[in-house]
């Protein structure tokens, strides 16, 4: 029974090293949404988390002889830093396992959050590397295994946020939402919150590519991912935690998930309202507030003047990334729609065309000149909701401008705007696949080591987004006798890949 948290979440220890943080009433985001939104500010925690709290709850409730020997967890992001400062002020030996593949700045912010206390060990190029090394150093050193997520102790760490929450805010709330990865956060709050005020929903929010909660709980057992997407890398989990899916099976009302656009959105909401910046998972509870009102209103029932909270979870985001989150957050807010239009090739077309977008500003306008009677052109225009795109794309259609709707098309936003330029009657033979590569050295290398010497790139596109895996676009020249042998490539790369040869907007531009 969740109630048996209720004890643990009352005397846990957290407060040797975390605060209480506030719950901040966003003024714009409420008045926007017709409700009063507020923000749990687990961001203002020192290590920049929530995740301070169950790390040092599990360790501080560990023996003597235990803390002794010292502690072990495979991380390599806000749980590692939570360790590494819980083992420096228990003056206790940890030692955190962390993919070589970990940017250097992690590194030493784990480094300086444990000084002399912590010992970091690089081993294999992903989490799951990292996690089974650490797992086999915690026998051979008789350490303590400090688990992310899946762990009592840890669960009622995080939930003494739930405690926090009704303790500030005594008044009626609709909803809390908060971000799912494995599991930890959600079970501690939702089993405080259902104990005491089991009137409260809890909504649980994943990005749509790293569901592995959702789709667990619909099936009624743990769910292992093939993959996950990793721009929301704090709850990029495969599998939620053995521990976590039985109590979210109790506590959970309902889980919301939302795209990347929507997340990035998020992160542009908080930062107006807060003039501070979370990281992708740190605003998934707020994008998923706002999905909640939204699909309300679609559905004629609408959500209005009640209190809402969402869990503002982490902050730890990589600078370099913000150039990503400014340019997806305005098709993430609606604020903008793109489009594929073909045009005469003719004077007055342009003048024509922006006489149907009417006051609505045009963002983006790219165009070749072509020795066809027709041109394509990636337009991007201004617009004041979501539904405006398909309106805008009916009333080109009506003028005899031919259009397809590119605002949600993953291969338009991440490539083609940055592409446009025309055919190439040299690429024969040609397929056109979306890449995802881990950002580190040798990537490129290993891919273009395992193609086949005689398949010809011939078209790449790539652009460093400041995040731990690349978005790349590649055109192969690959003969029809031989796609047995491309489709084994594809099979043993290790890489996650779209198949885009038949995307319309493909056949448009390139």
């Amino acid at each position: 029974m969740t109630t048996d948290y209720l004890k643990k979440i009352l005397t846990a220890r957290v407060y040797d090293v975390a605060q209480e943080t506030p719950l901040e009433l966003a003024p714009t985001l409420s008045q926007r949404f017709g409700n009063r939104i507020y923000f749990k500010r687990e961001d203002m925690q020192s290590v920049f988390s929530f995740k301070l709290r169950g790390a040092y709850n599990k360790m501080a409730h560990l023996s003597q002889e235990a803390l002794k020997r010292g502690v072990i967890c495979a991380s390599a992001g806000n749980h590692a830093q939570g360790v590494a400062l819980s083992a420096a002020r228990l003056g206790c030996r940890a030692l955190i396992v962390m993919p070589t593949t970990t940017p250097q700045v992690k590194i030493d912010a784990v480094k300086s959050r444990g000084g002399n206390a912590v010992e970091v060990v690089l081993h294999g190029d992903s989490y799951t590397d990292a996690y089974n090394h650490a797992i086999t150093l915690e026998r051979e050193q008789k350490l303590t295994f400090v688990h992310p997520f899946d762990d009592p102790d840890v669960i009622a760490g995080q939930g003494t946020i739930g405690m926090e929450i009704l303790r500030q805010h005594s008044s009626p709330i609709h909803a809390i939402f908060v971000a799912i990865g494995g599991g930890g956060l959600i079970s501690g709050i939702g089993a405080y919150v259902k104990a005491v005020r089991p009137d409260i929903k809890i909504i649980g929010v994943q990005s749509i590519d790293s569901d592995a909660m959702a789709k667990s709980l619909k099936a009624g057992e743990r769910i292992t991912l093939p993959d996950v997407g990793l721009f929301s890398d704090g709850t990029a989990v495969r599998l939620v935690g053995e521990e976590t899916f039985r109590v979210a099976q109790q506590v959970v009302d309902e889980i919301i998930l939302v795209d990347t656009d929507a997340i990035c959105a998020a992160i542009q909401d908080v930062f107006q309202d807060t003039r501070s910046i979370l990281e992708p998972a740190g605003a998934l509870a707020i994008a998923g507030a706002k999905a909640y009102i939204e699909r309300s209103q679609m559905a004629r029932q609408p959500v209005k003047n009640e209190s809402l909270v969402a869990v503002a979870c982490g902050a730890n985001m990589n600078f370099d990334r913000l150039r990503f989150v400014a340019e997806r957050a305005e098709l993430g807010e609606a604020r903008e729609a793109v489009f594929a239009v073909t045009i005469p090739e003719q004077r007055g077309s342009f003048k024509r065309f922006c006489s149907l977008v009417g006051p609505r500003n045009v963002t983006e306008f790219t165009y070749r000149i072509s020795d066809a009677r027709q041109a394509h052109v990636f337009v991007g225009v201004q617009v004041g909701s979501r539904g405006e795109s398909s309106l805008l794309a009916h009333t080109f259609e009506q003028h005899d401008f031919a259009t397809l709707d590119l605002t949600h098309d993953e291969l338009a936003k991440l490539h083609i705007r940055h592409l446009v330029g025309g055919k190439s009657a040299l690429a024969q033979d040609e397929l056109l696949y979306r890449f995802e590569f881990p950002e580190r050295p040798g990537a490129l290398m290993r891919f273009l080591d395992s193609m086949a010497p005689n398949w010809n790139i011939s078209l790449f596109h790539y652009r460093n987004q400041g995040g731990d895996v690349g978005r790349i676009l590649v055109g192969l020249q690959v003969p029809s006798g031989e796609m047995d042998e491309f489709r084994q490539f594809l099979a043993t790369l290790g890489y996650r890949y779209w198949d885009e040869t038949a995307n319309p907007v493909y056949k448009l531009f390139l």
